[in-house]
Parts: C-alpha cells; structure tokens; sequence
C-alpha cells in the first residue's frame, strides 16, 4: 500500500485546497495519470501520480485546505491485502468536534436477512459522525462497495478559484525574499551579438504561417539549453547537503501571467529539442500557465530558470534565483546598437545576457564561460 501525500508546488508552499479528484476508488493508474486539481496561489494545478496502482481510498475531501506532506489517498496493487488505512490529517481551520463513543456502546443494529452488511472505511466513519451525517442508505464507491470519503454528501461541489493577483504576490515576495536572504548572489553580463541568430530566425520563417513561425526567444533557449549542459554547475539544487546536480536540462521558462505575476514552468531536457520542438513547447507552456492546466511536476522539475523580456521588456534584467536553485539566465530587449564588426562600425541587433548564479555552488568564472559559451552558439546559429 501506496501513501499519496499532497505535494510540494514550490519552495514557499505550506497547504493547498483539494478542488476536484479526478479518479475514484478502484481506478487503476499509472505513473504521470493526473489525479487530483490543487489551488495554491499560483492557481489550480493539476496533480500527478507517480506510483502504479490501484486507487483505495480517498483520504480528503474536495473543499478541504491540506498541508504539504498530508495524506490523500491510498494506492494499492491489484489484489493485495487490504491494510487499515492510517488516520487522514485533518485540514487546516476549525474543524467541529467528535464525540468520543460511550464506554459501554449500545450493540449495534443487526443487518435484516439477505441484506448485505455496511462496509464504510475508518475515515469516512470519522468524517460521517464529525458532520452529523447518516450512513445508512449511502451509496459506496470503494473496494467491496467500502463507503468512502468521497461517497459522503458535501453540498455543491467547490468550484476552482479565480486567479488571484494578492496571492500570488504574496507566494512571490516569500520566494524572493528567501532568495535574497539565503543565496549570496553574484551578478554578470555579456551583450550579445544577435545578428546571425536572427537572420537564421528569418530564413527558416519563409513561408510559413504566423502560427508556425519561430520566435527569437526560442533560439536564445535553445543556445542557454546547449550551453547549461556543459555547465553542470549551474543546473541543479542546493540543499541541506550542498548542491545536488539536475538529471536533465529542465530549464523553467518564465511566463508573465495578465493578471500579473509570473510563473516558471519547466521544459524537460531543453537541450535535446530541436528549434520547432522547443518553440511549440513554449507556446503551449504560456497558453497553459495563463489559462490554467500546469502540471505540479512542471512547476517543480525547473533546474535552471531563464527569463526573457520581449520586444517591450528592458534592455537588461537582474533577475533573482528561484530556490532550490542555483541559477537564472535573463535575455533583455533587442535593441539596435552601434558594433564593430571587422574594424568598421556597423548598425547592430544586440541583446544584453545576465546571469544570476549561488556563490556557494559555482563562481564568475564558470559563471562568465556559461555565458561567452551562449554568445559562441549564437554567433553560430546553424549548429542550433
């Protein structure tokens, strides 16, 4: 038996409010089904499995605020003994009391002939006699017909919440302010040349529909990607035990949401997609993180954040490092500038390429290779 436990969304998460399961109990699933939707501050989240299973119990509740590390289910394989299930953790906020039985409780009700016994699970039976409510003639959605959490009627069902600006401020100001307390940061940054990158960018947009079209962020991920695998310094966490290299180039793209704020999902192993791979993974990152449907892996998976501030950004960021991480790359405006180029002065699209990196794990020296390693890819633009 399989404890499922309400996860970690980032570094300054402490509980989020189960909206909706998506499976039931006898469900089988496999590892990455989505289970569950969660909203935190950074919005609804759909939530994923990572153990193959069969579902056998549903610990909580939609409605209920649940801690980080609090039971949510129970998974099982097929045909197993069924253990009892631990006790659920009560949510967060006043709960109402429950009333211990009688030291010599009334014998219970005998079931009428032919009529199949009440079968109800240690937290439903918990949950049932808190809220006054009546098991008899409920129908059971568990194992052996078992009534379940699930099963016990709650009214309406929550709707997912709007996105709510002063939350994710607040989600925002906690992060950074770890950041800044925590992480000794060191700053560089290089302009950077984008010249040929950008003429590549239009030859391969020839003909193609808008839609289809590449954007010059999707070069400038693909040569951070490139060049992060080669820095294994920079990709990764720090930790209690020090620094804890990445499995994979997992760069979190940061995408600005209307509301405001921004939010860092993860592109996984960035490095190994070619152009249009990585440019339909951006489009569906931003379509997703603006109008809900991120995955919780995908806002936990990032090993390294890159940022870029478009057409209408400023010509440079000094951007913060999003903790457990150790680093962030940041892309300014294009802009037009002034740039030798042969011995002569010639009008040039540059960009200006910041890097935010954790003393502790890394120094300016790997952290100014990372960069002039961008700038050579870029100045290169058919190798990417």
């Amino acid at each position: 038996m399989t404890e499922f436990r309400m996860p970690s969304l980032g570094a300054d998460m402490e509980a989020g409010t189960l909206v909706e399961w998506k499976v039931a109990p006898g469900d089988r699933v496999r590892r990455g089904d989505i289970v569950a939707v969660v909203e935190t501050q950074k919005g609804a989240i759909e939530i994923e499995i990572f153990e193959a299973g069969v579902v056998r119990e549903l610990a909580v509740a939609p409605g209920s605020r649940v801690p980080v590390g609090a039971l949510l289910a129970l998974v099982g394989t097929e045909g197993a003994m069924q253990t009892p299930a631990p006790a659920a953790v009560a949510p967060i906020g006043p709960q109402p009391a429950v009333s211990l039985p009688s030291a010599s409780p009334p014998p219970a009700p005998q079931p009428l002939a032919g009529a199949r016994p009440l079968r109800t699970t240690p937290a439903a039976r918990r949950r049932a006699g808190a809220l006054g409510i009546a098991l008899d003639g409920l129908r059971g959605t568990g194992v052996d017909g078992a009534i379940c959490l699930a099963d016990l009627p709650a009214g309406a069902p929550p709707r997912r919440g709007g996105f709510d600006p002063l939350g994710m401020r607040k989600a925002i100001a906690a992060a950074m302010g770890r950041s800044k307390r925590e992480i000794p940061h060191y700053y560089l940054s290089q302009t950077v040349d984008l010249a040929p990158a950008l003429e590549r960018i239009e030859r391969l947009n020839a003909g193609r529909s808008p839609p289809e079209r590449l954007l010059p962020a999707a070069i400038m991920l693909r040569a951070a990607a490139l060049a992060v695998a080669e820095t294994p310094e920079l990709n990764g966490f720090w930790g209690e035990d020090g620094f804890r290299p990445g499995d994979g180039v997992h760069v979190g793209w940061a995408v600005a949401l209307r509301g405001g704020g921004l939010v860092a999902p993860a592109i996984r192993h960035a490095d190994r997609m070619p152009l249009d791979a990585l440019m339909t993974a951006m489009r569906d990152l931003v379509a997703r993180a603006r109008g809900g449907g991120l995955r919780g892996s995908e806002l936990t998976d990032a090993t390294i954040t890159v940022t870029s501030l478009g057409d209408r950004g400023a010509e440079s960021v000094l951007p913060i490092i999003h903790p457990p991480q150790v680093a962030i790359l940041g892309f300014g405006r294009i802009v037009e500038r002034p740039w030798v180029v042969g011995g002569t002065v010639v009008p040039r699209r540059v960009a200006t390429l910041t890097l935010a990196g954790d003393h502790r794990a890394s120094d300016g020296h790997r952290g100014g290779l990372l960069l002039a390693r961008i700038d050579a890819l870029l100045q290169r633009p058919e190798t990417l």
